[in-house]
């Protein structure tokens, strides 16, 4: 079921013609806070999981596997901090998934390559390999690169690559006797991963993408271009545009969303819900500067200010992206960017905890629903958002406080996969999904 237009607005608050309908909406949130039984509105109430690991509605059931410290195939152990995903087709049935390990540092449990094979000897993050049987059960998994920083999100292309996003700017200028952020290079960029294997021989950077705080990325598969994330208190929202279709390492321009008339804005504080605004894009000329100045130079040039841009996803012809604590409230908001008429708009923003906090990674499902990981205090939850404007809980983390991340469905639709943080585990997870 395709997520309309028309009831994006109904989530939004708002009619289709645009006439606000904050009432509705709040009075939504306000049932949602006080009536615990609307805690898995979507499908179901949760249902608490007696392994005391992910608790899901009734009728659904879920596998773990990948588990930090267990041997992978390549001989090396599972990384920490799983963290973005993403699945592709593999044969015979099969899901391949590409997991980022949002580590740096001295971390303990690191990702393992040869020198050779990383982009950093010194850095300990990167991407492993999953590969999933039709049964769900884990046939493979291995490292597929290495000596990259802090890789927290990232995307999928149209081409069949994951592209891993490394939420760091650390530098030589940090290279001090024990410092922990020992680097022999700059960090801050973006690194493309096949879901075909092969090689993890000296990976190389997408430095035209641009050198920032990079969080997660989405492509509009009609023109390659590629949106991306900034996860500061002071973002920007950038998109690039490649010389060449599907050859990101081909380089292409970078540009910064500006909203018109509106100047350098702050979209964390009153900005209206449901109101398209046109924008325009702006050039970033110094794309890979030696400082995190990126977004200064944007919003030199009248770039819109956003507040942790976090998840981000295309779906229906339309691009979704979150910021993690925009908003009044400071507990997230949804925007979507629409590609054909060039304007962007507040669908969602959180008035609370009880209804949605910190919501980071976001996809959109197959049966048309937005499903969105929180990142916020105390419980976490897996939020769905409807076609008919319903915020729902689809599942809970039972095991600990550890935040949610890469939720993704097999290309079947018929297997959402994500990943508790802390300590370390990926879910497999099915169930009645057509009901």
């Amino acid at each position: 079921m395709a997520l309309s237009r028309r009831n994006f607005l109904i989530l939004a608050g708002v009619s289709s013609t645009g006439v606000v309908l904050a009432a509705p909406l709040q009075r939504l949130y306000t049932r949602v806070r006080e009536d615990k039984s609307l805690s898995g509105k979507g499908f179901g109430p949760l249902v608490p999981d007696p392994q005391g690991l992910f608790d899901l509605p009734s009728g659904f059931q879920y596998r773990a596997f990948s588990k930090t410290g267990e041997m992978m195939n390549d001989g090396t152990p599972v990384p920490a901090a799983h963290d973005g995903m993403a699945a592709f087709p593999g044969e015979s049935g099969t899901t391949i998934l590409i997991r980022n390990h949002e580590l740096n540092g001295a971390s303990t449990s690191p990702v393992i390559a040869p020198s050779a094979q990383k982009y950093d000897p010194l850095s300990t993050g990167g991407t492993t390999t999953l590969v999933v049987g039709a049964d769900r059960q884990l046939i493979d998994h291995r490292v597929s690169l290495a000596g990259t920083s802090r890789n927290c999100a990232g995307g999928t292309t149209p081409w069949g690559s994951w592209i891993s996003c490394e939420e760091d700017v650390t530098t030589t200028e940090f290279n001090k006797p024990g410092n922990p952020l020992n680097v022999s290079k700059k960090h801050g960029y973006n690194f493309e991963v096949s879901h075909k294997g092969g090689t993890r021989d000296s990976p190389v950077p997408l430095v035209a993408m641009g050198r920032f705080n990079h969080e997660a990325i989405a492509v509009d598969p009609k023109t390659g271009i590629v949106y991306q994330t900034e996860d500061r208190e002071d973002s920007c929202f950038y998109r690039f545009i490649p010389k060449e279709y599907g050859k990101l390492q081909n380089g292409g321009v970078l540009e910064a969303l500006v909203i018109k008339g509106m100047g350098k804005v702050n979209t964390s504080l009153n900005f209206p819900v449901g109101e398209p605004k046109a924008v325009e894009w702006v050039p970033i000329e110094e794309v890979d500067p030696d400082k995190d100045t990126l977004r200064y130079e944007a919003q030199s040039k009248g770039a819109a200010v956003f507040k942790r841009g976090e998840g981000i996803c295309f779906g229906n012809g339309e691009i979704y992206f979150v910021c993690t604590s925009g908003g009044k409230a400071g507990k997230g908001q949804v925007f979507r960017y629409n590609p054909a008429q060039n304007t962007i708009e507040l669908y969602v923003e959180s008035p609370g905890a009880g209804v949605l906090d910190y919501p980071d990674n976001i996809v959109m499902a197959p049966f048309g629903d937005l499903i969105m990981c929180e990142d916020g205090a105390g419980e976490q939850f897996l939020v769905g958002v409807n076609p008919q404007g319903e915020l729902y809980k689809l599942g809970r983390n039972a095991l600990n406080t550890s935040e949610l991340a890469g939720v993704c469905f097999a290309p079947d639709g018929k297997t959402m996969f994500v990943n508790i943080q802390k300590p370390g585990i990926t879910l497999a997870i099915w169930g009645s999904w057509g009901s």
